[in-house]
């Protein structure tokens, strides 16, 4: 398979969603809404659940399964005002003490006009310099696309996987072959170029876990990528919660030192 053909199966509305990933995972669940300044952004999805006996904090970027979803969820690309609300999220999970759970899938956060004005840049920035400051367990999974800033913005943690046909860059491959060929119709060759597969960022140690989609070459049906999924999470949860905060946040500052 190519690396283009898994930037379209990463963008496949069919995947595992983070709503679907927070059902599985949590027995109870109350989802918050707004940033408590400007609105809510119905592309990230957020609250708290409940894994098995332990409360967690949620924050899922979440595309429609629908075109009419989608609109709503402005496919997934988020606004100023959704990555406030991550952070408000962020926030409340440290006073309370509870482990956060991002989940991306995001071509990249909103690039409008509107998004520009509103200080979509400082959001991103303020959401990693909360996310960067949490004493917390933290784990962040790429469960289709994890395009640019917008997926970076939810990724500081102590931990990041990928799911096995998602990708994770710094643009989309239309984006780059637009810039350096002038032509968006060879992203297929960009994505070649790109190092965005789950396999190449392994190697690179960008991420510490692949999550299987395919056992001997054959597609794993989304329930039983959820229920490796939910076993994983709930596994690395414990560990780190049985490490003392300082180990952890040594860990998190060597992890993200190695890509000066």
């Amino acid at each position: 398979m190519g690396k283009y053909d898994i930037v379209k199966r990463a963008r496949q509305t069919s995947r595992v969603s983070a709503a679907d990933v927070i059902e599985q995972l949590c027995s109870a669940t109350m989802e918050m809404h707004g940033d408590r300044l400007s609105g809510e952004d119905h592309a990230i999805i957020g609250g708290v659940g409940l894994m098995e006996e332990t409360p967690i904090t949620f924050i899922g970027i979440q595309k429609g399964k629908s075109t009419k979803e989608n609109i709503q969820r402005n496919f997934g690309s988020v606004r100023p005002h959704g990555y406030r609300k991550a952070i408000r999220l962020m926030e409340q999970a440290e006073k309370f003490n509870r482990p956060v759970l991002t989940l991306i899938n995001t071509a990249g956060a909103d690039a409008t006009p509107e998004s520009e004005e509103a200080g979509i840049g400082t959001a991103i920035a303020e959401c990693l310099l909360t996310m960067s400051r949490l004493t917390v367990p933290t784990l962040a999974i790429v469960l289709g696309e994890g395009g640019s800033g917008g997926a970076i913005a939810l990724a500081l943690a102590d931990q990041v996987w990928m799911l096995e046909n998602s990708t994770y860059s710094i643009l989309s491959p239309e984006g780059f072959a637009s810039i350096l060929w002038k032509d968006a119709k060879l992203a297929p060759e960009a994505a070649e170029n790109m190092n965005l597969t789950s396999q190449d960022l392994y190697r690179l140690s960008v991420i510490e876990k692949i999550i299987p989609e395919t056992i001997d070459e054959k597609d794993l049906s989304n329930e039983a990528i959820l229920n490796i999924l939910v076993k994983e999470i709930k596994q690395t949860f414990g560990e780190m919660q049985k490490e003392t905060v300082e180990d952890r946040l040594v860990k998190r500052k060597d992890r993200f030192k190695q890509f000066q």
